[in-house]
């Protein structure tokens, strides 16, 4: 029996509750045997006690992810800071203002949040439900959040939450316990199962194939697959604001929201200036191949490692904070060529590998616009949390921030 037929055969033993979950999740077995055709084709060796992969596999695997073809650094005039009421244009502030708010009383506009992740960080805990201020969880900030806009707006505003297989039961259930609104929705993303450094299944600790969420790049696929996009498109939807729930300073912003739609972009990146020893995705001018196989040069945002060698990821000063604004009916109808990312991932004492996709990989697929966001004061839109040091370290800023924007009650 081949090492394919071996991956094939665990696939098809698996249980059948793993399976119908699985499979309700968007998994596809087909990917994933192709996707672990690296793995597959190495030549078999003696687990390492430390679990690492043996450096030419990593090197091969750091290849593969790279782009191909020249790329280049943003041009003059391709990032522009986002709308501010100091900015010394008044008139077009304010006409921007109007322009988003008048969007948001029409109802076009949904905010959608992704919650799927466990903060490993925080005691493996589901990071919605930790507290952030007073008491508060960011999940509840959230919902006071939306409550505000929808106030203001004077129509529901429309939140939707990205769940994962293990935080969905947890904030549902928190959800009926804070008596969340009916335009309160959840929906799930993909789940996949982990492959060993040879392409088996992965067993956990309790014998059984060890699954994960692969990504943020599911949004898109999920929140087509739930309904909730067909529907507000259909009633007239048409804007769908995506952030990371602990970062609260990615909030409705109607200046902003207005200057996106005098754009006529299909998305807009928010950005954030880089501040010294900061990684992560940055805009660039790069070729990118459609489904239908024409290839196109946008400016888009790729991670480090994706950039070719010997390339200045420090030559550009921003990068991606994770928070877009998309066309509700171009996210519908998007048919984006994902990369799916070989990543090993510490399981325990052993390593397993899984793959994952990235929801910034909409930039390839569909013009977008950059917007450089303040990351300080009462203004900043990039307050992320990773563990309780930094959200200790950030918490007059977060206070700040979900004052100003009706997160908190308003002071007596």
């Amino acid at each position: 029996m081949s090492r394919e037929s071996d991956l094939r055969h665990d696939l098809a033993s698996l249980d059948p509750t793993l399976r119908n979950r699985l499979d309700a999740a968007g998994f596809d077995a087909e990917r994933l045997v192709t996707l672990a055709a690296p793995l597959l084709s190495r030549a078999p060796r003696a687990a390492r006690a430390d679990g690492d992969s043996p450096a030419g596999a990593t090197a091969d695997r750091n290849e593969r992810n790279r782009v191909r073809g020249v790329v280049e650094p943003p041009r003059p005039g391709d990032v522009c800071d986002a709308p501010a009421r100091a900015d010394g244009d008044p008139a077009a502030y304010a006409r921007r203002a109007a322009l988003g708010a008048a969007a948001l009383r029409r109802g076009e506009v949904a905010f959608c949040v992704m919650a799927g992740g466990m903060a490993t960080r925080m005691g493996g805990v589901v990071k919605a439900l930790v507290e952030a201020l007073d008491g508060r969880s960011f999940l509840e900030l959230r919902l006071n959040e939306n409550a505000f806009w929808s106030r203001r707006a004077e129509t529901h505003v429309p939140l939707w939450l990205m769940t994962s297989d293990a935080t969905d039961a947890p904030i549902r259930e928190a959800l009926s316990k804070l008596g969340a609104a009916g335009h309160v929705a959840t929906f799930r993303q993909d789940l996949g199962v982990r492959l060993t450094q040879e392409g088996r299944l992965f067993m956990g600790d309790d014998g059984q194939p060890s699954t994960y969420a692969p990504g943020h790049g599911d949004l898109p696929d999920a929140l087509r697959r739930s309904g909730l996009l067909s529907s507000f498109v259909d009633r007239g939807g048409k804007y769908v604001w995506i952030a990371n729930l602990d970062n609260l300073g990615a909030s409705i912003d109607e200046a902003l929201l207005g200057a996106f739609i005098e754009q006529g972009a299909d998305v807009l990146v928010e950005v954030a200036p880089k501040a010294d020893g900061d990684r992560g995705g940055i805009p660039v001018w790069a070729d990118a191949e459609g489904p239908d196989g024409v290839t196109t040069r946008r400016l888009q945002v790729l991670e480090e490692f994706r950039l070719p060698a010997g390339f200045d990821a420090s030559a550009v000063r921003v990068f991606n904070t994770n928070t877009f604004l998309v066309r509700a009916e171009s996210l519908l109808r998007a048919n984006v060529r994902y990369s799916w990312f070989e990543v090993e991932k510490k399981v325990g004492a052993r390593v397993a590998v899984q793959f994952e996709r990235l929801l910034q990989e909409l930039t390839a697929a569909l013009p977008a616009v950059y917007s450089r966001v303040p990351r300080d004061g009462v203004a900043s839109r990039f307050l992320p949390v990773k563990d309780f040091d930094e959200l200790a370290r950030r918490r007059d800023d977060i206070r700040a921030v979900a004052e100003a924007r009706g997160m908190m009650p308003p002071k007596p």
